[in-house]
């Protein structure tokens, strides 16, 4: 996996920028550029996600390679519904 550290600084750097959107507002910035922002977040937030996705994907299917467990993939399905809400 993109080892936790990274994911971490992924999350951390979209507080950080979450954070300046709040600045942003409180400063009475134009609602395009908060807008646009929050796109950028959202996209950043979504990224991440992906990652984690990709790494759980690998994971459960080498362990029901691994066991002949499908209990692994049940699992896997259920977080891929939840992400696609």
């Amino acid at each position: 996996m993109e080892d936790r550290k990274a994911v971490l600084n992924r999350l951390s750097r979209a507080v950080g920028h979450l954070e300046a959107i709040k600045k942003m507002v409180e400063n009475g910035r134009d609602w395009d550029e908060v807008l646009i922002q929050l796109a950028a977040v959202k996209s950043a937030i979504g990224n991440t996600g992906k990652v984690i996705l990709q790494e759980e994907i690998r994971e459960s299917m080498a362990e029901a390679a691994a066991t002949g467990n499908t209990d692994a993939v049940e699992n896997l399905n259920k977080v891929i519904e939840w992400m696609m809400k």
